[in-house]
């Protein structure tokens, strides 16, 4: 009776399995957070409540509880979940379902054989969802939302690593907005504020999801374009341009024109090294700076 109470008073999920895969126990977390009463499931096989539990890494750990006695233990970085539960929305969370921590483990008899296995639910939805919003604010820039410049330097070295080993295309284009400082001294700082901020978002919905935007510092800002040779991201680079200079930022009625110059390298025999990636497309946007601004250069 006290074993009874212990298990259903529990703040976790625990669940007792046959060797038949039928339910033995379901205990009062299990069906708060499943609507399925013990008395429904209790005897019925779980697959038919849960058919996504009928898979082989599932059945096969199983049958290793039950043949060695061994404990097995499903982390939610790999697993994600066992059991697909509804969660309460979190802010900042974007998860569908409870994200869980799952532990399988024999049970045996006073013979010290094993008749029963057990499942313990840990529902760890809201630190993942805490870990999530800690790892976004180390990678985005604060005032725009898109990724920082210590992001992109990671990523930047990741992507030649991956060009060296697999000889991917690889581009970059920085870019700058041109007379940012006007803009500021005519119409302050919230205004410039606001530029960078509508600028950014224009330039990102013109590109494609696998690229990476980031603000490099100040009005400069950069992209890695994978998977891209040199035409292919002039092509791009020309398009980000034109949808900038043809742009009006609305600043509390005040509709704001502005431009942007860009400076594109690609992956090339004498590039050996992200430094030198990077500095290739530096050197060409102080060209398109000094040939006359809101103009692309390689």
């Amino acid at each position: 009776m006290i074993f009874n109470q212990i298990f259903d008073m529990v703040n976790l999920g625990l669940v007792i399995l046959d060797k038949e895969y039928r339910v033995y126990k379901w205990n009062r977390w299990m069906e708060l957070h499943s609507g399925i009463e013990a008395e429904k499931i209790t005897g019925q096989p779980v697959f038919d409540f849960f058919p996504n539990l009928n898979n082989p890494s599932f059945l096969r750990n199983c049958k290793s509880v039950f043949t060695f006695g061994n404990f097995s233990f499903f982390s939610q970085k790999l697993h994600k979940y066992f059991f697909p539960f509804k969660t309460e929305t979190l802010i900042g969370s974007t998860f569908e379902y409870m994200q869980q921590s799952c532990t399988m483990g024999p049970l045996r008899d006073a013979d010290n054989n094993i008749q029963y296995i057990f499942l313990s639910v840990q529902d760890v939805t809201e630190i993942v969802a805490y870990e999530k919003q800690l790892f976004m604010l180390s990678v985005k820039d604060g005032l725009t939302g898109i990724y920082n410049r210590r992001y992109f330097e990671r990523r930047l070295k990741e992507e030649f690593e991956r060009h060296l080993r697999y000889r991917r295309p690889l581009s970059l284009i920085i870019l700058d907005i041109d007379f940012f400082k006007k803009i500021n001294d005519k119409f302050g700082h919230q205004c410039g504020d606001f530029i960078l901020k509508e600028i950014s978002r224009t330039i990102s919905n013109n590109l494609r999801k696998i690229d990476i935007l980031a603000r490099y510092g100040g009005e400069e800002f950069c992209c890695l374009i994978l998977e891209a040779q040199l035409p292919s991201a002039l092509i791009i680079a020309e398009r980000l341009r034109k949808t900038v200079a043809e742009s009006q930022f609305n600043f509390k009625g005040t509709l704001i024109k502005s431009s942007i110059s860009l400076g594109v390298s690609s992956v090339q025999n004498e590039i050996n090294s992200s430094e030198a990636l990077l500095k290739k497309a530096d050197v060409a946007l102080y060209k398109a700076k000094e040939n006359g601004r809101n103009r692309v250069e390689s």
